[in-house]
């Protein structure tokens, strides 16, 4: 018996908003640069990030 296999494949289009691939690629990406910027700012001015902001 033949393999049947579809001569168009559909094209689905990204979601503009909610759960999806590039959402949380981006999400990750820019956890990824905050917890930098926040090692980077106790490791030059010396002081935790708390005090830095005045908090404790």
């Amino acid at each position: 018996m033949a393999k049947l296999t579809p001569t168009v494949m559909p094209e689905f289009k990204q979601p503009k908003y909610g759960f999806h691939r590039y959402a949380e690629k981006f999400n990750g990406r820019a956890a990824m640069v905050g917890f930098a910027a926040i090692v980077l700012i106790e490791y030059f001015t010396g002081r935790g990030l708390l005090s830095w902001l005045g908090l404790t």
